[in-house]
């Protein structure tokens, strides 16, 4: 089983946090694992994306070609990386801010208004645990529970105030119906 996933957005959306937490939770499930970020110069508003490859075997390479799975929190991540998705694979959109429908037929589209969701939630910055949520209900990697097990673990003290409201972005992702 390997799995290969893009988490892509604008800078400031938590496109690392969440890539690195799919991370984390293969690591502590003892698989093998790469996390590649990647952000322009300007950080904060600029592009960013990262790469996970989660595995029982060990990973040949940490390039992702064709992901199995994208979570697009914006539109140009959604127009750059809809193409590569394996045919079959699963497209996470974040259709509070991507005004057009994604056009692949072989793969599954779960479009989710995460930034309204995240607003109801009452934590705007939540947006990327709704979004992960509702690739782990289409791309069932892990349970839910390894994830909230892990956001525990790895969240530094600091931000510790912030994983109920995590967990519960997470669980309203998760159960989201289009």
């Amino acid at each position: 089983m390997q799995n290969e996933i893009i988490v892509a957005g604008f800078g400031g959306q938590g496109v690392l946090f969440g890539g690195q937490l799919l991370a984390y939770t293969a690591m502590d499930h003892d698989l093998h694992v790469t996390w590649i970020p990647a952000y322009g110069p300007e950080m904060r508003g600029g592009t960013a994306n990262c790469t996970v490859i989660v595995s029982d075997e060990e990973i040949g390479s940490p390039m992702v070609r064709e992901p199995k799975a994208v979570i697009a929190m914006n539109m140009p991540s959604q127009d750059k990386y809809e193409p590569l998705i394996k045919s079959g694979g699963v497209l996470v959109v974040n259709s509070s801010i991507v005004d057009h429908l994604a056009t692949r037929e072989d793969i599954t589209i779960h479009n989710i208004p995460a930034n309204d969701l995240a607003e109801q939630v009452g934590n705007p910055r939540s947006t990327n645990m709704i979004l992960l949520g509702a690739l782990l209900s289409e791309l069932p990697i892990f349970p839910l529970e390894a994830i909230i097990e892990s956001l525990h673990g790895h969240t530094p003290d600091r931000n510790k105030r912030f994983i109920p409201s995590n967990i519960e972005a997470l669980t309203l992702g998760y159960n989201y119906k289009q």
